[in-house]
């Protein structure tokens, strides 16, 4: 097996020539060079050099094993730097995780400011639900996630990020929507459309009915909110959603919201790693960016809330 020290030596001697340059090179004494390269021809059984007065040079053998030792290290070169760019924030990847929600309507704001100070950084976007997202932590898919806790686990770490409100959204023409808040068991009555299994969303949801001891009446139950808006839209049934995803339409009296009476529903949304785990450097420098810009104490700012202070901040 070749020894990486001697085959450096040898290569600086080879480069040169001159064994005295290439013990300066090395930072060590030149009989130390000659022998290293003494053992180094005794472990390959090849002569690497021949002598004609003060003058070294190579042997047809030490000429070709040249050639590779120079490839070898200039490999090793090219390694520094890609190690030194990785370090620099000049090379790599960022793995994310996210709800669909905020995939939509948050992360091209964010992406967009972390990629102005980091643009040679790939970022690979991943979206699904809380518990998806959560999963994709523990098996090393992703390395940060924000997301709702769809479930408490030892392993993870979860920083308070927003809380976005949830709303009760129908169709301007539902019988519902002149009215000025409504009640659980109201609802219970209309056919719901709601999000997936491992939703954050539909946790909340869920658990808000319990509390009341109101069974709600499940139509569909689908991850795709867009699909969500139309349907509702058409009034083939109701939904909750979180209000920034739909205050466009809201807006333009596409949908309309009603509030329950007494009660005000909040979507925790957290920022997810894995305890005990390395971050990359591009997932360290995302997470100092979400840091940031989280609020410094818990309150009911949303995405939009905390977009619009970033960028006046940022302007």
């Amino acid at each position: 097996m070749i020894n990486f020290n001697r085959l450096r030596v040898f290569y600086q001697a080879a480069k040169y020539l001159n064994f005295t340059r290439a013990a300066e090179n090395l930072c060590i004494t030149q009989p130390a060079v000659t022998a290293h390269l003494k053992l180094f021809e005794d472990n390959c059984n090849l002569k690497l050099f021949k002598k004609k007065g003060k003058r070294i040079y190579l042997t047809d053998e030490g000429q070709t094993l040249y050639e590779y030792a120079r490839r070898v290290f200039e490999y090793e070169k090219e390694i520094d730097g890609v190690i030194e760019d990785m370090r620099k924030l000049k090379r790599g990847i960022l793995r994310l995780g996210t709800t669909k929600t905020y995939a939509r309507y948050f992360m091209p704001f964010l992406i967009s400011r972390f990629r102005e100070d980091y643009p040679h950084i790939k970022i690979h976007l991943d979206e699904g639900s809380s518990l998806d997202m959560n999963n994709s932590l523990l098996d090393f898919s992703n390395e940060l996630a924000i997301i709702a806790m769809a479930g408490d686990n030892p392993d993870i770490c979860f920083i308070p990020f927003s809380q976005e409100e949830l709303i009760v959204v129908l169709s301007p023409e539902h019988n519902l929507a002149k009215k000025k808040a409504i009640s659980l068991t109201d609802l219970a009555a209309e056919p719901i459309i709601m999000k997936e299994e491992g939703s954050g969303t539909r946790k909340v949801v869920v658990e808000l009915f319990a509390r009341e001891g109101v069974i709600p009446n499940i139509l569909m139950e689908t991850s795709n909110t867009e699909f969500i808006k139309e349907l509702v839209q058409k009034g083939d049934g109701i939904s909750f959603l979180v209000r920034a995803a739909v205050a466009t339409e809201l807006k333009v009296a596409r949908l309309a919201a009603v509030p329950i009476k007494g009660k005000r529903v909040f979507l925790d949304v957290s920022i997810a790693y894995l305890k005990n785990q390395h971050l990359s450097p591009p997932a360290q420098a995302f997470l100092g960016i979400l840091l940031k810009i989280a609020p410094r104490e818990k309150s009911d700012q949303g995405i939009r809330a905390i977009m619009a202070e970033t960028l006046s901040q940022w302007k």
